[in-house]
């Protein structure tokens, strides 16, 4: 499966084209993969050092897999933003009309999912969710430093 890739859709300035990168994916479980890779590919054409772009990959690999299973979409949009010399953005839109507000669930000691959220904050700098002004569905973002 190969991601439809595109220039920065807007919600980002694109001042940098070469510090943004964009992809669009079906919303299937396969899809998870593919956005893993495709991070891991820009990340290291961006020469960002491996522990960044190995938290970047789980960082994805975690909020794909909740577009994928919570948002009822159809289709998600990821995003990667150099957004200074310091920080990686992270972005994983869906199309879905659920709420943009994770839902309280706490996974039990035998569950084998439900922890992605926690990864996220444990992973992220900073986090958080909001409408998509992109595809009218949820947008959930982290930021990493990079750490010169």
């Amino acid at each position: 499966m190969t991601p439809h890739t595109s220039p920065s859709p807007g919600l980002l300035p694109p001042t940098h084209p070469d510090r943004e990168h964009w992809f669009d994916l079906p919303s299937l479980r396969i899809s998870v993969r593919t956005a893993r890779d495709t991070v891991r590919r820009q990340l290291r054409a961006w020469r960002l050092p491996g522990d960044v772009c190995t938290d970047a990959v789980l960082l994805v690999s975690e909020l794909a897999t909740n577009a994928v299973i919570h948002s009822g979409s159809d289709r998600m949009l990821c995003g990667l933003s150099l957004t200074s010399r310091e920080q990686l953005r992270i972005e994983v839109h869906d199309d879905g009309r659920t709420s943009a507000r994770p839902a309280g669930c706490h996974s039990g000691a035998q569950d084998e999912g439900g922890r992605g959220l926690l990864i996220v904050q444990q992973l992220a700098d900073s986090w958080g969710t909001a409408r998509s002004g992109r595809t009218g569905g949820n947008t959930v973002w982290a930021v990493l430093r990079i750490g010169v």
